[in-house]
């Protein structure tokens, strides 16, 4: 049986001719949707705003585009109206979308970034008339998220536990912010608008979660001031950073629906999953989502056995009473 699942990077097919989700051959270049959900890019004036690629190349976020089918965009269209309605009520109607719903969101903004990446990469390639390089490894993490993108338009099914997770939270936000970060290595994404915000890991098999127990625990059912979002993200970014390992599925197609199954994380080598923190890398992870704030890594880092934290107070419960020395 052929299978239902569309790989571009078996031809490391990348044009602008082909549907990016379903192969389908398109009729007319004109048949795009936009990487960045347009109601997003309006709400907050994104459409010109510049987007550094990872070439180091400026564009702004409305160039970013996928090349897609008519039906496959009326899917996207559902999906958009979905997740926009949710995102518009607040915290409480995002909490309440099913996971894989947020995950498909998110996978099509992610691998969106990716293709763009991949095609800025091609024709670099040609130009220079060298072999485009491209880690393996990369290829595996981005088909494993291609194909389960395609949960969209095909009946898919994820065996046992999610290979992804997404993490919703209150977080007491200015009425007009919007903070978007990405990081297509590690599949990592985080998002902050309204009263909530969210951080996705994409290919963990959930296990970030059991990493960042303790947090996560001491924050629950609490509303965030966005300086303790901001440093549940750091961590969040450097464990996927540390995350060792490179997931693997098997996918089973019947006639009704593909299944999807990860493949246990731990090894014959019996190595933890995550690297060893490092308190200076992470310092130096948290003086950049802190920004905003001002704090250097040396502030942050002055006590080593003690980073500085604005959630949780020593005996470890919830730090309630946020005192900003610079704000």
């Amino acid at each position: 049986m052929a299978s239902r699942l569309y790989n571009p990077f078996l031809d490391f097919k990348f044009d602008d001719d082909t549907c990016f989700l379903s192969g389908e051959v398109l009729t007319s270049r004109d048949e795009q949707i936009q990487v960045f959900p347009l109601w997003m890019m309006r709400k907050f004036d994104l459409e010109e705003k510049p987007f550094r690629m990872l070439d180091e190349n400026i564009v702004n976020y409305k160039s970013l585009k996928l090349p897609c089918s008519a039906d496959t965009a009326g899917l996207f269209e559902n999906l958009e109206s979905t997740v926009e309605e949710a995102m518009e009520q607040g915290y409480e109607a995002v909490k309440g979308l099913p996971e894989v719903t947020l995950f498909q969101w998110v996978a099509k903004i992610l691998y969106g970034v990716v293709f763009n990446e991949i095609q800025s990469g091609v024709r670099q390639a040609m130009l220079s008339g060298e072999p485009m390089n491209f880690s393996q490894a990369l290829v595996h993490k981005f088909r494993n998220l291609h194909s389960m993108l395609q949960s969209l338009r095909v009946g898919m099914e994820f065996e046992n536990r999610n290979p992804f997770s997404v993490l919703v939270l209150p977080v007491d936000n200015p009425e007009t912010h919007f903070n978007y970060r990405d990081e297509i290595n590690t599949l990592i994404f985080s998002f902050r608008m309204n009263d909530f915000a969210l951080i996705a890991t994409l290919q963990d098999n959930g296990t970030h979660a059991v990493y960042h127990e303790d947090v996560l625990k001491a924050v629950a059912g609490q509303r965030l001031h966005p300086i303790q979002f901001e440093e549940i993200c750091a961590r969040y970014f450097y464990s996927a950073y540390l995350f060792n390992r490179l997931p693997e599925y098997t996918y089973m197609e019947t006639p009704d629906k593909i299944y999807v199954e990860p493949m246990p994380l731990n090894d014959w080598t019996m190595k933890p999953i995550f690297d060893n923190w490092q308190v200076k890398t992470y310092g130096q992870v948290l003086e950049n989502f802190w920004k905003p704030w001002g704090f250097t890594l040396f502030e942050i880092i002055k006590d080593p056995e003690n980073p500085m934290s604005y959630l949780r107070n020593a005996d470890g419960t919830f730090k309630e009473d946020i005192d900003l020395a610079k704000a």
